[in-house]
């Protein structure tokens, strides 16, 4: 069982002191790979990394006069060291560290989401298998179409949701890459056997190959699987909307002692978390349009991704972190009222039944065409009942669709009452829900 980090992690992770530790991650990396290759004396190296630290207000002081945030972070962490300082950064540009950097910080990100997203799986399986027979109606355009379990949505959510797993996973294998290759990517002030093992030691892989950045293409693919992420939790989050309609009323999100709905209606219990989902899952997705600007830049780089991604970037990795906590929350205390998903299913008077009797007559004999005019005139008698009033089921509880079917002397003179009576059996939908089950949470 995977076990929930605190709260604060992600954030922690995007705030501004997180931001230059991770910087000089790198840069103490480099001095370490530096030393490996025989620049820098094992004396010195064990200066810089004993000695080498930061201070924020220091690099805001700086950077005032300089305008450039990542000398002013050299800067402050020099004025901490000897004449050792002079290896800091050697041979190195600033995007070098910023960019390794980031990369490690969205692997380490990309690592928490996965660990949000299992527990999320986690809680749709076991809600599945607790309501893994429970009948409640299929519905396409919004209407009643044949019996399902409440077990097989919920099927539907964790497969998807593995699928986002999935992608996750390959964009955090894609993002974990850093460059240490210079200003212009051409290795001409350090070897490539710098940039191996400075990656080496931050648990990175050196770029293929790098201009001035690593290309965006790689950050863009990783707000595209969040983003599609986001969509299918929108997705769970706006079906259980649809639910809770008093309409519907097939499943409640758990309202806590002493909780208001409504500042005017004492009587409302309103869907909020998953509106509030919604409206999350909505932020992350509009962040995949600005992602996708970032890819093309002039030559070897320019800047205008670097403004982008300070906003979106923090943004899209809280906000996802905390939409999920939000989700899965939801999913382990929402209220199933199965009673309710069966009078839903009666609603139609036995329409849902329609298809079953549809494929028994061609195995009589009958044309599929004139098998479904058959059908659908009963059906349609159905609709016209219920329009005009008549209950759904009978005193002895039968159905209007049943009772029409047995009228109809066109299908009784190929199937008998008992024939007709034995395609009225719920359980008949149920009949391969376990091999599904098998299929999917295997």
């Amino acid at each position: 069982m995977v076990t929930r980090y605190s709260r604060k992690c992600m954030a922690d992770k995007w705030s501004i002191e997180s931001k230059y530790s991770y910087w000089l991650k790198v840069e103490l990396a480099a001095v370490k790979a530096w030393t490996e290759l025989g620049l820098i004396s094992s004396v010195d190296c064990e200066k810089i990394c004993t000695n080498a630290s930061f201070n924020i207000a220091r690099i805001d002081e700086i950077e005032k006069q300089t305008k450039h945030d990542l000398i002013a972070f050299l800067t402050s962490i020099s004025e901490n060291l000897g004449e050792e300082s002079r290896f800091l950064h050697y041979g190195m540009t600033s995007s070098d560290c910023i960019d390794t950097a980031l990369a490690l910080q969205m692997k380490e990100s990309l690592e928490l989401i996965l660990k949000d997203l299992d527990l999320l799986l986690e809680a749709i399986k076991q809600r599945a298998y607790e309501h893994k027979n429970t009948l409640m109606v299929g519905r396409s355009h919004g209407i009643h179409g044949e019996p399902i379990s409440f077990g097989l949505v919920l099927g539907i959510w964790y497969d998807e949701l593995k699928n986002s797993r999935s992608l996750l996973l390959n964009v955090t294998e894609l993002i974990s890459y850093g460059k240490l290759s210079g200003a212009m990517g051409n290795f001409a002030h350090a070897p490539l056997e710098f940039e191996e093992k400075t990656c080496e030691l931050l648990g990175l892989k050196a770029a293929p190959i790098s201009n001035q950045i690593i290309q965006r293409d790689r950050h863009a693919q990783v707000v595209s699987a969040l983003a599609i992420l986001a969509a299918s939790c929108e997705k769970i989050a706006l079906a259980i909307r649809h639910f809770q309609r008093t309409e519907v009323y097939e499943a409640e999100e758990y309202f806590s002692e002493g909780q208001k709905g409504s500042s005017a209606m004492p009587h409302k219990r309103n869907p909020v978390l998953s509106e509030n989902v919604s409206g999350l899952c909505r932020i992350i997705r509009s962040y995949v349009n600005p992602a996708l600007e970032n890819v093309p830049l002039w030559h070897e780089r320019d800047i205008s991704h670097s403004s982008v991604e300070r906003f979106i970037l923090p943004d899209i990795f809280i906000t996802t972190d905390f939409m999920l906590d939000r989700l899965t929350k939801l999913i382990q205390n929402l209220l199933i009222y199965p009673k309710n998903m069966m009078k839903n299913l009666n609603l139609t008077g036995g329409l849902v039944f329609s298809q079953r009797v549809l494929l028994e007559l061609p195995l009589k004999g009958i044309s599929r065409e004139d098998a479904y005019k058959i059908v659908q005139r009963s059906a349609m008698k159905v609709w016209q009942d219920l329009q005009d009033g008549k209950s759904a089921l009978n005193e002895n509880n039968e159905s209007l669709f049943l009772l029409a079917l047995l009228a109809d002397e066109d299908l009784r003179s190929k199937m008998s009452e008992e024939d007709i009576r034995s395609c009225f059996d719920y359980s008949y939908y149920l009949r391969n829900v376990n091999s599904i089950f098998s299929r999917v949470f295997k």
